[in-house]
């Protein structure tokens, strides 16, 4: 197998502690994460060859970053060095009925200054198997949604497999495009697709009734809607939908289902209380379908992987998962009793 290969942009976190709103607290905790670099760290943790790609602005802050990255074995030679900042964003963490917040500050990143040709992707693509890309890249300008075009078009004709969360971001969407317009161009070049039901009828505007709201889900209806993803784009091989049910912010119910054409799967559910930082779980879950995918040569497994992948996520702070393949296997197989290993 080739080298996994991502591309998006890496931020800095500040967070307030947990039980304080941002709005009271005197300190703000500090780290780095985005949707594509998360998948990255996971796939490194799972002993996959993976290199990163981004766009930073030569500073302290983004080489702290940087040698960040390089420390979970993330290979970092192709992140460009550009004008621009390092986009920041400010999470507030929900507790019980309030819900987790999170405001952006990155107009003006030095990749959302990126424009198509700047970033030479066949060459990035060498040796490489597989591109993951995410639906917040294409989020944040124009020229972003083109260089995201341009990596996904360069991706299919070096003839890796592309895989895209379609991790719709209502806040994003602000140079006057819907995300219905722009991603549907991208996901034709897709062949694995990750998402929510939010993200589907949103980024695709392909819809039914799936409440999301609601607490408990309704599986049927996730198949209803997986079955009209592939029926639009013929040239996706499977779609992997993540079932999350909000008890509140501290409980979840989380699961996944998989619809690969031949077969529709859903996953052992996990109940996860006292949930410690939920942001990196979607990540870590489409890291863990991409091992799976690479490993087991069954979509079965793979879905069991990435849910017990996300599951553990949850439990650690930070967007970074830092668990290893016995680790997610362990519990995969029914392990979850948490007891001490001596």
């Amino acid at each position: 197998m080739g080298k996994i290969v991502t591309f998006g942009e890496i931020m800095l976190r500040l967070k307030s502690p947990y039980g304080e709103r941002l709005m009271q607290s005197d300190k703000l905790e500090a780290t780095f994460g985005g949707g594509e670099a998360n998948v990255a760290v996971s796939c490194a943790n799972f002993g996959m060859d993976t290199s990163y790609v981004t766009v930073l602005p030569d500073n302290d802050i983004a080489k702290s970053c940087v040698r960040q990255l390089r420390g979970f074995g993330v290979n970092v030679d192709d992140i460009h060095y550009r004008n621009g900042r390092m986009g920041i964003y400010f999470l507030e963490p929900g507790a019980v009925q309030r819900p987790s917040k999170v405001i952006y500050d990155r107009e003006y990143s030095a990749i959302s200054l990126t424009k198509p040709g700047d970033i030479d992707w066949l060459k990035i693509f060498e040796n490489a198997s597989w591109f993951h890309v995410t639906g917040i890249t294409p989020a944040l300008t124009q020229n972003s949604a083109l260089v995201t075009l341009e990596a996904v078009t360069a991706a299919k004709q070096a003839g890796l497999t592309v895989s895209m969360d379609l991790n719709y971001r209502g806040n994003l969407w602000k140079y006057g495009k819907k995300a219905a317009e722009i991603m549907p161009s991208i996901v034709k070049y897709v062949d694995v697709c990750i998402a929510n039901e939010e993200d589907v009828q949103k980024a695709l505007d392909i819809h039914n009734d799936a409440d999301v709201t609601k607490g408990a889900l309704d599986e049927n209806k996730y198949k209803e809607l997986s079955d009209k993803v592939l029926k639009t784009y013929p040239n996706i091989k499977l779609i992997a939908i993540t079932l999350r049910e909000s008890r509140n912010a501290d409980i979840n119910g989380w699961g996944a289902c998989l619809n690969d054409r031949k077969d529709f799967y859903v996953s052992r559910k996990y109940e996860i209380t006292d949930i410690v930082d939920r942001v990196g779980g979607g990540d870590s879950f489409a890291a863990g379908l991409i091992y799976g995918l690479n490993t087991y040569g069954n979509s079965k497994d793979a879905l069991e992987f990435a849910v017990a992948a996300s599951c553990l996520k949850h439990t650690i702070y930070g967007d970074f998962s830092r668990f290893t393949v016995p680790e997610v296997e362990k519990l995969m197989r029914g392990d979850g009793s948490g007891r001490v290993q001596r």
